[in-house]
C-alpha cells in the first residue's frame, strides 16, 4: 500500500538523520548539523507516530497468536478483548497518520498582514470594521501574537474605513488564514431611532508576510511619495510629512502607511506590506488570476457575498462556508474565536482527506 510505503520511507529517513546527528564529524560542522536537525524535526512527528503504530501492530499480532494457542477459555477471551482494543488503537493512529501526511501550507508558520475595510452600510459598516479589528487584537493577544498597525483610517464616529496591521508569532498565518472574506453584521445601529435591524458588511483579507528573498522590488519599478498624515474627518495630525505612499508600476499596487511619526518607520512598514501583496500577486500566474484571487479573499463587500454573519439580536455567529454556528457573540467579539477557527481547520482537513 502506497500509504504505508511512504510512512516506511519517512521512518527510515528519520532514523538515518538521527544517526547522522550523532556522528562526531557532523557534530563538528555546526552549519551542517543544524541543516540535518531542521530536516529531522520536520518529519519527527510523523516518524514517531508511525513508530507508535508499528509497536501497536506488533502487540496485536503477538496477542492474536497467543490467543490462538491459549487453551484456557477465560484467558483466551481476555486476549481477544485486548486484541480488539489494539485494533481500535491502530485505527486511531492510522487516522492521525493520514492527517500528518496531508500536504502542509508552506505559508502556515509565517507572519501575516491583515487588512480590514468597511463595506456596505456607511457609518455602521465602519463601526463594525472597528469591532472586528478589536476582536482580532483580542484573539492575537490570547495566542501571544504581536500586532503592529501599518495604516489606520478612522471615522469621526470611531469607526474604521480601513486598517492594515501586521501579526507576528508562531503560526500567525495558520491561525488567521480562514478569516478572509466578507463579514456581515445584523443588528440595530445606535443611530437607528426606530429600532430596525440593519445589515452591514466589512471585508477582511489575510496575506502571508513575504520575506526579503521572496520578492525583488526594483527602484525603477516604484514611486515613493511623502505627505502629511491625516486623521478622522481629514484633519492633519502631523505638521511634518511623515506619511508614505508607495506605488508599484508593473502591478498597479499602492500601499500607504501613516501610523508612525517617523517617516523611516512608515517606509519600512509600507515596504513590508508591499512585499506581501507582491508575493500574493506573483504567486498567481497573471493579473486576472490575481484579481480573481483577491476577489475570492475579500469579495466586493456586497451583503450577499458573506462568509460569516454576526446576528446580534439572536446572539449568533454563523460561518456559511461550513454551516457552523455559535451562540456566544459577546465573548466571540472579544476575541474568543478558537472554536470557529478549529471547526474551519477540521473542515479543511476533511476536504483534503476526501480529495
Amino acid at each position: 500500500m502506497v500509504f504505508f510505503e511512504k510512512l516506511e520511507d519517512i521512518y527510515n529517513k528519520y532514523k538515518s538523520l538521527s544517526e547522522q546527528m550523532a556522528d562526531p564529524a557532523v557534530i563538528a560542522d555546526s552549519a551542517g548539523w543544524t541543516k540535518i536537525a531542521k530536516e529531522q524535526s520536520e518529519i519527527a512527528e510523523t516518524a514517531e507516530k508511525y513508530a507508535e503504530y508499528k509497536k501497536a501492530e506488533g502487540s496485536l499480532k503477538s496477542t492474536q497468536e497467543a490467543a490462538k494457542g491459549e487453551a484456557d477459555p477465560e484467558m483466551r477471551a481476555l486476549m481477544e478483548e485486548e486484541a480488539q482494543s489494539l485494533k481500535k488503537q491502530l485505527e486511531k493512529i492510522e487516522g492521525e497518520l493520514k492527517i500528518l501526511l496531508l500536504p502542509k501550507d508552506k505559508n502556515d508558520e509565517r507572519n501575516c498582514i491583515v487588512e480590514i475595510r468597511g463595506g456596505a452600510g456607511g457609518d455602521e459598516a465602519a463601526l463594525f470594521a472597528a469591532e472586528l479589528y478589536r476582536m482580532y487584537l483580542g484573539y492575537c493577544e490570547k495566542h501571544r501574537l504581536k500586532t503592529e498597525v501599518v495604516d489606520l483610517n478612522q471615522t469621526e464616529l470611531g469607526g474604521v474605513k480601513e486598517v492594515v496591521f501586521n501579526v507576528s508569532g508562531k503560526g500567525a498565518y495558520k491561525l488567521l488564514k480562514f478569516e478572509s472574506g466578507v463579514h456581515r453584521v445584523q443588528r440595530v445601529p445606535e443611530t437607528e431611532s426606530q429600532g430596525r435591524v440593519h445589515t452591514s458588511t466589512a471585508t477582511v483579507a489575510v496575506l502571508p508576510e513575504a520575506e526579503d528573498v521572496d520578492v525583488e522590488i526594483r527602484d525603477e519599478d516604484i514611486r515613493v511619495d511623502v505627505y502629511r498624515s491625516s486623521g478622522a474627518g481629514g484633519q492633519k495630525v502631523n505638521k511634518t510629512e511623515t506619511a508614505i505612499r508607495i506605488t508599484h508600476f508593473p502591478t498597479g499596487i499602492v500601499v500607504t502607511c501613516q501610523d508612525e511619526r517617523s517617516q523611516l518607520k512608515n517606509k519600512d512598514k509600507a515596504f513590508k506590506v508591499l512585499r506581501s501583496r507582491l508575493y500574493d500577486y506573483y504567486s498567481s500566474q497573471n493579473r486576472s488570476e490575481y484579481d480573481s484571487r483577491r476577489k475570492s479573499l475579500v469579495g466586493t463587500g456586497d451583503r450577499s457575498e458573506r462568509i460569516r454573519t454576526y446576528n446580534f439580536p439572536q446572539g449568533r455567529v454563523t460561518d456559511h462556508r461550513i454551516g457552523f454556528s455559535l451562540y456566544s457573540i459577546d465573548t466571540f467579539m472579544q476575541g474568543d474565536i478558537d472554536q470557529m477557527v478549529e471547526a474551519l481547520t477540521v473542515a479543511e482537513r476533511e476536504k483534503q482527506l476526501a480529495e
